[in-house]
Formats: structure tokens, C-alpha cells, sequence
């Protein structure tokens, strides 16, 4: 129940933000956030990252819907069953359908946040989520898969114990 709350929350925060930014303001246009770290300024981004594969919004679509199925692959057949791992992936999954969604219906996906300490690309609510997750699942898979999610090998009912006696 907490992954689907998770999973909703970040596709829904996510979605409310953008359609805040299109209602109140222009493209190109900004307002304060917290001044002198982040605005709000709203920018239609066709690509990827950094505008990357700009105008490939089918390509980028197809991409991002493998992913996800990967994801959901992993959660769904419990290859990921820890709690950190299961939480990076409801993340990345919201971040990605958030996005998704932007590119299907607009078009392209509305970025809006700022950065003013720093020349960096303006990115949204569902990039953070994807990044967060990433990391998370690098934390999870580097510390956590081996101890708690991977498979030894062996079947169910193997017995190696009663092997070693012979």
C-alpha cells in the first residue's frame, strides 16, 4: 500500500507543479521559488536531458516505455523485495510515467526549475524523482541486494546440507 501512495504521490506532485507553472506562467517567464537558489521558470523541453534527442519525442517515449517495463519487471516477478529498493522504484517509475505523460499529451515535457547559485539546465518535479530513485537503487543494489533479494541458485528444497554428509 505504501508503494502505490508513493507511486501516486510523485506522479500526482509532479503533474499539480506542471500545471501550476502552465497556469501562471509564460514560457520563459519565472517567479521567485527560494531567492537566490531556485525559480520557477517554465520551458518546454522536446528532448532528454539537457535537451538531448530533441524533437525524437516518439524515440524518447519507446525508450522511457522499456524502462519502466523493466522496472515494473523487476518489482512484479520480486526481484526487488527490500523496502529501499521497492521505494527507488516506485520513484523512478513516477518520475518516468510524469514525464511520459507530458511527452504523450503535450508533446513535450514542461520543465520549470532554475537553479540561480549555478549555470545548470532547468529541469522538473519528476527529474528529481528519477534521479533520487537511481541512486536509491545504486545504495539499494550495492548494499542491500546480495544480503536481502538474491537468489542462491538453488531450488526450492535442495537439501546441500544432506549433500556434504555423503
Amino acid at each position: 500500500m505504501w508503494y502505490a501512495i508513493l507511486l501516486a504521490g510523485a506522479i500526482g506532485l509532479d503533474q499539480l507543479l506542471k500545471w501550476w507553472v502552465t497556469s501562471h506562467l509564460e514560457v520563459g517567464q519565472s517567479a521567485p521559488l527560494l531567492p537566490g537558489v531556485v525559480q520557477l521558470t517554465r520551458l518546454h523541453n522536446t528532448g532528454a536531458a539537457w535537451s538531448s534527442f530533441s524533437g525524437k519525442t516518439g524515440l524518447l517515449a519507446a525508450v522511457t516505455v522499456v524502462l519502466l517495463a523493466a522496472v515494473v519487471y523487476l518489482v512484479v516477478k520480486k526481484i526487488v523485495r527490500h523496502p529501499l529498493g521497492l521505494s527507488a522504484a516506485m520513484l523512478v517509475l513516477g518520475g518516468g510515467i510524469g514525464n511520459m505523460i507530458d511527452r504523450i499529451f503535450r508533446g513535450y515535457v514542461v520543465d520549470m526549475f532554475d537553479l540561480e547559485f549555478m549555470d545548470y539546465p532547468i529541469f522538473n518535479l519528476a527529474d528529481i524523482f528519477v534521479v533520487v530513485g537511481v541512486i536509491l537503487g545504486a545504495v539499494y543494489y550495492l548494499w542491500f541486494y546480495d544480503k536481502y533479494d538474491k537468489r542462491s541458485g538453488k531450488e526450492p528444497g535442495d537439501d546441500t546440507a544432506a549433500d556434504s554428509h555423503k
